[in-house]
């Protein structure tokens, strides 16, 4: 009996190429020469590839049994690790929670005082608040009745300007006025210096002059006695009064003005009629002469009327000649008063009180 002839045909299983776990690489197994006797090339191929088959199979269950182990192991340590996590979630969790709490309470009184303080601030700032309203409505009060015064205070202001302006205009006239009064008051001084001077003169004079009306109402006689005459000499009596006729040449004629004058230089005044004896007398030595028309008397026109010096108005009915300005009486014998111009030149007639011997 011949040997048969045994084929030995090699499988060799590889594994994949991504890397696999130190548990898995132990299943890459090679199998080395699998002898199948007394069979022929076909029935060793046949039977090895239903070994090869089988093989596939059973690496395939292991594969599935390991893969099952694997997973159900990693569910457990999954599970561990989920039971660690909760043991260890809780312990954490109870701790931070009463740590927690604590830090709750330790807030909670602390937010207990803030609120206490806050309470405090905030009446005292209501009270402020309060206080402050009042002091406004005080304010306010105040503010107007300032504003009242100030507006009153302001109008007087207006007020008192106008008057310290119309207070220095004046006070400007009265100073000018006051400078007139000066320059016045110094004329009157000067005036009044020279009326002493004068009045000193006017005595020195009126004594001679009182020497000479004695003289000349008294005249000495060859013994040294004075015989007293009721008028000087050259003046005529008639009643109670004196008269000087002022029979003058032409030349010598004067104005109505200054045949008053004259009259006055004598202690006299043109004559003034005040009766129709009076006015006789005077008619009776007004005689005309040569170069003498009539005599002046102390009748003039004066505001449109006749008027006697001594400021009476003429009464005399019979005489109607209308008064001119600018007019004076004459009086001529056997024709009566005459109206002419007081510029023109006449005689004259003096008339003053006879002296009571």
């Amino acid at each position: 009996m011949a040997e048969e002839e045994i084929n030995y045909a090699s499988v060799v299983f590889k594994t994949k190429t991504q890397p696999r776990p130190e548990a898995q690489k132990e299943e890459d197994t090679v199998y080395d020469e699998v002898k199948v006797p007394n069979k022929t090339p076909k029935q060793a191929a046949d039977m090895n590839a239903g070994f090869l088959s089988d093989m596939k199979a059973t690496n395939r269950r292991h594969r599935y049994q390991l893969l099952a182990c694997c997973l159900g192991t990693f569910f457990v340590i999954l599970l561990l690790d989920i039971i660690a996590v909760g043991v260890f979630l809780s312990m954490y969790t109870g701790e931070s929670h009463v740590s927690e709490l604590n830090q709750l309470k330790d807030n909670r009184t602390t937010l207990l005082l803030i609120s206490r303080n806050l309470t405090d601030d905030n009446n005292k700032l209501r009270s402020e608040n309060e206080n402050l309203r009042r002091d406004y409505n005080n304010l306010t009060v105040i503010n107007g009745n300032l504003t009242q015064a100030y507006t009153v205070s302001e109008s007087r202001i207006t007020t008192l300007t106008a008057e310290n302006q119309k207070l220095t205009a004046e006070k400007q006239t009265l100073t000018a006025k006051n400078n007139e009064l000066n320059t016045q008051i110094q004329e009157l001084k000067t005036q009044k210096n020279n009326l002493a001077e004068q009045i000193r003169k006017l005595s020195e004079n009126s004594v001679d002059q009182e020497h000479q009306k004695i003289d000349a109402y008294c005249p000495k006689e060859n013994n040294n006695n004075r015989q007293c005459k009721a008028c000087e000499s050259g003046w005529l009596q008639h009643q109670s009064s004196c008269y000087e006729i002022n029979n003058a040449n032409p030349p010598d004629q004067k104005t109505w003005e200054e045949a008053r004058d004259n009259c006055r230089g004598k202690f006299s005044d043109l004559a003034v009629i005040v009766n129709e004896d009076e006015k006789k007398f005077i008619n009776d030595n007004s005689w005309r002469s040569k170069g003498v028309k009539g005599y002046w008397i102390g009748l003039r026109v004066e505001d449109g009327r006749w008027k006697w010096i001594d400021g009476s108005n003429l009464t005399e009915s019979s005489w109607t000649q209308p008064p001119t300005n600018g007019h004076c009486a004459i009086s001529v014998q056997k024709e009566g008063w005459k109206s002419v111009s007081c510029g023109e030149k006449n005689g004259w007639i003096c008339k003053k009180k006879a002296l009571s011997v």
